[in-house]
């Protein structure tokens, strides 16, 4: 009996010291307000540990999509309807992700679907397609980083993983 409470006691013990480094990628949050309404986004952060963004990206295909984080899907709330160019997004709540588009360009997709799995994309619920400006990064992030910055009537959302740099602009309706 006492070997049966000490072997117990051991798996209890070593299942604790083991379920940190299982555990899921740490979540980020950004918002802003606008026009007295909040916009927020909100994401897993996925780390390089040591890869590079482009080594990680690469494996995409043209046509195939990123969750823009990690394991659920990454979030987007506006208590607000958004314009990015003449594309219109509705007050609401979306999951975001990232299109690979010919020539390593990026579409920001707004999907009708929310709180999934982040691999378990649907594209006939995809809503709006924004194209996204990539640039270098001044800095590396280890781990996904997405901003908001309020502009004016509008904002920013921003995308940073390595020296990778997502970017498009909006304004509020």
């Amino acid at each position: 009996m006492k070997r049966l409470v000490a072997t117990t006691f051991g798996l209890v013990v070593a299942l604790a010291l083991a379920l940190p480094s299982c555990a899921a990628n740490g979540r980020g949050k950004t918002e802003i307000q606008l026009n007295g309404k909040t916009v927020s986004i909100d994401y897993g952060r996925p780390s390089l540990h040591g890869r590079s963004v482009e080594d990680m990206l690469s494996q995409l295909k043209e046509g195939e999509f990123w969750r823009l984080g990690a394991d659920s899907s990454t979030t987007f709330e506006s208590g607000v309807d958004l314009a990015f160019g003449d594309q219109t997004v509705p007050a609401g709540t979306y999951s975001l992700w990232a299109e690979k588009m010919a020539g390593n360009k990026w579409d920001l997709v707004f999907n009708k679907q929310h709180g999934q799995w982040g691999t378990n994309h649907d594209p006939s619920q995809d809503f709006v397609k924004v194209p996204l400006e990539e640039s270098k990064a001044d800095d590396s992030a280890d781990l996904v980083t997405i901003g908001l910055e309020a502009e004016g009537g509008g904002g920013n959302l921003s995308i940073q993983w390595g020296d990778l740099e997502l970017d498009t602009s909006f304004t509020g309706k």
